[in-house]
């Protein structure tokens, strides 16, 4: 039922492109996993065995902490309507923050979100599709602006504090390194 691939496909873009909501999942070498669900326009397919992904200010900084101490990142999407699909794409991922030399390319393939706080570059090293029979069907209603709405309302220097009170350090300690 399920299916390896060495690449992203133009089958499966088509289907990446096509989803409202996919989950990202890191894990420190020890500590808790993190799996948290992502949404917006911050998914982009860059090539067969490339993806960006725009990560904007929230609550943690999970997945920047463990990609520091291991490289490891699954993506998960899942299809809510039409066929059924579950996608699992496995990669090694880097954060790219303002200031660093590729981000003023690579923050032109997104819109202008309040409260970016970085870009994962992640390299795919497979993908696995699987049959998805037991999900769900959902209807997408929109977006929720809330998350913009704070942000704007927190502006630039009280984005910068927020990252400094709150998204230092993951869960379990480690360091996410969010103002260096």
């Amino acid at each position: 039922m399920s299916k390896f691939y060495t690449k992203i496909t133009s089958r499966l873009q088509k289907f990446i492109e096509a989803q409202k909501i996919f989950f990202v999942a890191t894990a420190p070498n020890e500590g808790r996993i993190n799996l948290s669900p992502k949404g917006m326009d911050s998914f982009r397919v860059m090539n067969e065995n490339r993806v960006l992904w725009l990560n904007v200010t929230g609550s943690g900084n999970e997945t920047a902490a463990h990609l520091l101490e291991n490289d490891r990142i699954t993506i998960m999407f899942c299809a809510f309507e039409g066929a059924p699909n579950i996608l699992r794409l496995y990669g090694k991922g880097k954060e790219i923050k303002e200031g660093d030399a590729s981000w003023n390319n690579l923050i032109t393939l997104f819109p202008e979100t309040p409260g970016t706080r970085q870009i994962f570059d992640i390299s795919i090293a497979s993908a696995q599709t699987s049959c998805g029979m037991s999900i769900p069907f959902y209807d997408y209603k929109g977006e929720r602006n809330e998350l913009n709405d704070w942000a704007s309302e927190q502006g630039k220097e009280g984005i910068k504090k927020y990252w400094e009170d709150k998204n230092q350090t993951s869960i379990d300690g480690l360091p996410s390194q969010i103002l260096k």
